[in-house]
């Protein structure tokens, strides 16, 4: 036996494995966890549909082994925000340390290091916000 990789562009959308049974009005057998986590898969690139549903061939896919094998697909705007938000909390961490750690900061009058922890709170409630948005991502 030989070992291959590759790749595949599909649809999914989370599913547990009972409710990928009641949509393919299947009878979960007894020997199945119904609860189990896992997605809906369509393979849209080949195979013979096999559901009026959907246009491509439909399968189910246990949650651990969906997320090894796919990364999602991010809109243009949905990775910006992401990308932003590592690059600030890149800034973040470094005003953190320069703010705790530097012996420059302590030399700084007291004026500036206010302004700096000022900038470091409003950093970090942008993080948070950048945050918040990317979870909503759907």
């Amino acid at each position: 036996m030989r070992t291959y990789t590759g790749t595949k562009v599909i649809n999914a959308t989370p599913m547990s494995r009972a409710e990928y049974n009641v949509f393919r009005g299947w009878q979960l057998p007894a020997d199945e966890n119904g609860a189990d986590d896992g997605y809906l898969v369509e393979y849209t690139d080949g195979g013979k549909p096999n559901t009026l549903k959907y246009a491509g061939y439909v399968s189910w896919s246990p949650k651990d082994v969906f997320e090894r094998a796919y990364s999602l697909v991010r809109l243009p705007h949905e990775q910006r925000v992401i990308d932003e938000r590592h690059e600030l909390d890149t800034k973040v961490a470094a005003l953190f340390v320069f703010i705790n750690e530097s012996p420059i900061f302590a030399k700084l009058d007291e004026a500036e290091q206010g302004r700096l922890k000022r900038q470091f709170d409003y950093m970090v409630e942008y993080s948070f916000v950048l945050k918040e948005r990317i979870e909503a991502f759907k």
